[in-house]
């Protein structure tokens, strides 16, 4: 019965991640599919960059509490059911939620590069890390005016904040495993950067 919690846990924390503010948003206002539009992501950026900052903030507030309900909300409910170590089970949910708004099973396991929402699940977990990263990313798009390298510095910096700060060595393992999903896929952005064609912050095509 614990392991089925768990388990159903994780479906129902994926599938929150699977819903697609910027997609739905882009859709409603636009009759647009945003895969299709700017840079082609569903995050919070390229909505922004589709239909204006606003939106994209709306979608950046989303992404962020998909993270907030799968290891606050979720792993409570399962936690007062099951003997299984807290930061095993929100390790496990903080997982399944990023992988569900990245690995997007409705949108042909496409989405968007899981920055908010890994900052949603972080911010639970290390609040204090998460805020130092997110200082260091302010940094770096206020100088660069680069929100993917800011992304990519943040997330690579945020392990070692959290082992800094002695977290759990289980959200340390999380946060490694979301740096490399991150990095991962802006596979395209770094290859942008490199040859000076990457966009700027809130440019659009």
């Amino acid at each position: 019965m614990n392991i089925f919690l768990v388990l159903l846990g994780i479906v129902v924390a994926y599938l929150l991640g699977t819903v697609s503010s910027a997609y739905i948003l882009v859709k409603m206002l636009k009759g647009e599919d945003i895969r299709e539009c700017g840079s082609g992501n569903t995050g919070a950026t390229n909505a922004a960059r589709v239909l204006g900052k606003l939106p994209g903030l709306l979608v950046l507030g989303f992404d962020i509490l998909k993270g907030v309900i799968a290891v606050v909300f979720i792993a409570n409910f399962i936690d007062q059911r099951v003997e299984i170590f807290l930061p095993i089970i929100k390790t496990l949910l903080g997982l399944a939620v990023v992988c569900g708004h990245v690995f997007n099973v409705f949108l042909q396991f496409k989405g968007g590069k899981g920055v908010a929402t890994s900052a949603g699940v972080l911010l639970c977990l290390s609040p204090v890390a998460v805020l130092m990263g997110m200082l260091v990313f302010l940094l770096v798009v206020g100088i660069t005016q680069y929100v993917s390298l800011g992304s990519i510095v943040c997330s690579i910096l945020i392990p070692f904040f959290m082992l800094g700060l002695k977290a759990p060595y289980a959200y340390v393992i999380l946060a490694s495993i979301l740096c490399v999903i991150i990095v991962a896929k802006h596979k395209a952005n770094i290859n942008r950067l490199l040859t000076g064609r990457e966009r700027k912050v809130f440019v659009k095509k």
